[in-house]
């Protein structure tokens, strides 16, 4: 299993980013798919999740209305449209592939997802 993300940098409060995340080493289009960061001296935080075929979506709710999740199975990309960044989003984002290739109902649970990349630095400052 190989995560590899991108398009993480600086920006100022109000502006976007966009976060890719390409899969190789396991069939994407059968794993449910999430972005998680940490910001530093702090926990991973589960930032958004999105089912297989896209039809069960969740968001943290420090990010709703704000961040946008998808993924194209045809191409093995997980991405994440951030709008709005604020001081607050300033972290590592890391997609992480969920552990159970059947199960759809713990989506919103970190400790089910068992695969990181690498991380992809995002800071949000003037």
């Amino acid at each position: 299993v190989q995560l590899v993300e991108s398009g993480g940098g600086l920006v100022q409060p109000g502006g976007s980013l966009r976060l890719s995340c390409a899969a190789s080493g396991f069939t994407f289009g059968h794993y449910a798919m999430s972005w998680v960061r940490q910001a530093p001296g702090k926990g991973r935080e589960l930032v958004s999740a999105i089912s297989t075929g896209s039809s069960k979506i969740y968001y943290a709710d420090s990010v709703k209305g704000r961040f946008t999740v998808s993924r194209d199975n045809a191409v093995n990309t997980l991405s994440l449209q951030m709008n709005n960044l604020k001081s607050e989003d300033t972290a590592v984002y890391y997609c992480g592939k969920y552990k159970d290739r059947y199960r759809m109902d713990e989506l919103e649970t970190l400790g089910w997802y068992d695969q990181w990349g690498q991380g992809t630095q995002v800071t949000v400052s003037s």
